[in-house]
């Protein structure tokens, strides 16, 4: 077993975290208590226990709920910077070399903002806290648009405008269920004519449909979650039949955005050790692992790291797979993306 600071010190690639999923508790206090926000408890601790619980609760209403307070108090300009700028130093404080952080833009507007002002408050805020942030670490924006709405392409089109300021990639989501990624195959299409990369949130709440449409409609780069990919293979103690997606996604190498805490408070699977990861990580898929929204699941890297070492006995080599596939799989160039593996993580895990 690995002590916590080895875990901690492991250099680690993080492609699947919400801004407004990872607020420090204490930062939401007090940027509510400067607009006069309400939140439904009135110290740090207390507070960061109840986003957990609601995201625990098995209510979709009450899971919802908890980013009603956190997207409430990303309305100005400064406070996005702030929430951007902690978002670094906490991921960095985890041992995280490389992380690409997603959000909507269409959701901070409420106080006037314009979608360029968004994106340049977080270019800001990731900027500082790479520069005080205590280890060092490269951060990067993807762009999301929500499903149910329809501002995909408008997203679209200011990733592609951003792709030299901070902005590597674009991603839908929001409710699978309803809102297939065929409704946004314009705003798609336009990435793949621009030459720019995306995920999609697909195969989490809902099923192989999801996951098809995002690769074979759609073109994604990566998987969103993905989880449920697992329905298209058959396996028997140490046998494992693929049915022809699932093949289709292993032999492209497709990166899988899993998340496995925050899969558990969403039902896609029952217990870490029941976690599809498992056995995808077995068969060779192309597995990542994530921390989807630390503030709500109670996460770090470290702590999604070792729970899935206690589950499944993996150790640093493990660790040092999942983070070069993650490196493999980020939407910076390839020489930076090779700096980082031959510069920052293969000589650690080579020491260690």
């Amino acid at each position: 077993m690995m002590t916590p600071e080895q875990v901690n010190a492991a250099p680690k690639v993080l492609l699947h975290d919400h801004l407004d999923g990872g607020l420090r508790p204490e930062t939401v206090l007090e940027l509510a208590g400067e607009i006069g926000h309400a939140l439904p408890r009135a110290e740090a601790p207390e507070l960061g226990a109840w986003f957990v619980e609601s995201a625990d609760s098995g209510s979709l209403e009450r899971y919802l709920e908890t980013f009603d307070h956190t997207v409430a108090v990303m309305q100005t300009t400064e406070a996005i910077k702030r929430v951007a700028s902690e978002c670094v130093q906490d991921l960095a404080a985890d041992g995280v070399v490389y992380a690409e952080v997603r959000y909507a833009p269409e959701q901070h507007l409420t106080k006037g903002l314009s979608l360029e002002q968004v994106v340049d408050a977080v270019r800001e805020g990731f900027e500082h806290g790479m520069a005080v942030a205590e280890r060092p670490i490269v951060a990067r924006q993807l762009l999301t648009a929500m499903r149910h709405k329809a501002r995909s392409m408008e997203i679209a089109e200011l990733a592609v405008a951003y792709r030299d300021a901070g902005v590597v990639g674009f991603d839908i989501a929001g409710a699978e269920a309803g809102y297939p990624p065929t409704r946004h195959l314009d705003a798609f299409e336009y990435l793949q004519r621009e030459n720019a990369h995306f995920t999609i949130h697909a195969g989490e709440a809902f099923g192989l449909p999801s996951i098809w449409q995002a690769i074979q409609w759609c073109g994604a780069d990566r998987l969103g979650h993905g989880v449920r990919i697992i329905d298209d293979i058959n396996h028997d103690g140490d046998k494992a039949e693929l049915g022809r997606l699932a093949a289709y996604v292993r032999d492209r190498r497709i990166p899988l955005e899993m998340c496995p805490s925050s899969n558990l408070q969403t039902g896609a699977a029952a217990s870490i050790a029941e976690h599809p990861i498992g056995l995808l990580a077995k068969l060779r898929f192309r597995v990542t692992v994530n921390t989807d929204n630390r503030l709500m699941s109670g996460t770090s890297m470290s702590r999604e790291l070792t729970l899935l070492a206690e589950a499944f006995d993996y150790g640093l080599e493990d660790f040092r797979w999942f983070a070069i596939n993650a490196m493999k799989s980020a939407f910076i160039p390839f020489d930076e993306r090779l700096a980082i593996i031959d510069n920052v993580i293969k000589p650690w895990y080579a020491s260690n």
